[in-house]
């Protein structure tokens, strides 16, 4: 008898009997699968939606939070975010930000979890939140303007993480 895989219980036909990595654990159901990227999307902003809000003028309807250190806004932050470190949200929150108006946070990359820290933080104090993906770190690598203590600068793109030669990625 041959044993069954999560191909074989998805589709109902016999297939090798090697299960690679990848389908191992089976894809959710369709429904399953849209209920969950939908969910996801409620949570998170990324990059390039984020710029490109703040660029087309106007207000955006969101603010953006910059969870970080002081030493590490002053280092690059984005232009117009406001700096409020996660340790400091709960004493400070009501006084900068405005409960009707949702909040993005970023930190420092999608190695920090800082980012999410704060989101909590300010979920929990009633704010209406999402997090950034990706953090300063992509923000700076997919060539956006940013601030320093010193003032503007601007990375030309990486190729790995923004289109060089396009307005956006397509996706």
């Amino acid at each position: 008898m041959t044993p069954m895989t999560p191909l074989t219980a998805m589709t109902g036909t016999v297939a090798a009997t090697t299960v690679n990595p990848v389908l191992r654990v089976a894809p959710a159901a369709p429904a399953e699968a849209a209920a969950h990227f939908r969910a996801s999307l409620a949570f998170h902003a990324d990059v390039s939606d984020v710029a490109a809000a703040l660029a087309a003028g106007g207000d955006p309807g969101f603010v953006v939070l910059d969870s970080r250190s002081t030493e590490s806004w002053d280092q690059g932050h984005i232009p117009g975010a406001v700096h409020l470190p996660t340790a400091l949200i709960a004493e400070q929150a009501a006084r900068l930000l405005d409960p009707d108006v949702p909040v993005v946070t970023y930190c420092w990359g999608p190695g920090c979890n800082g980012a999410t820290r704060a989101a909590l933080a300010l979920a929990e104090l009633g704010y209406r939140v999402k997090e950034m993906l990706g953090g300063f770190e992509y923000w700076a690598r997919e060539g956006f303007a940013y601030d320093t203590w010193e003032g503007g600068e601007r990375r030309a793109a990486d190729p790995l993480t923004a289109p060089v030669d396009a307005e956006n990625c397509g996706c």
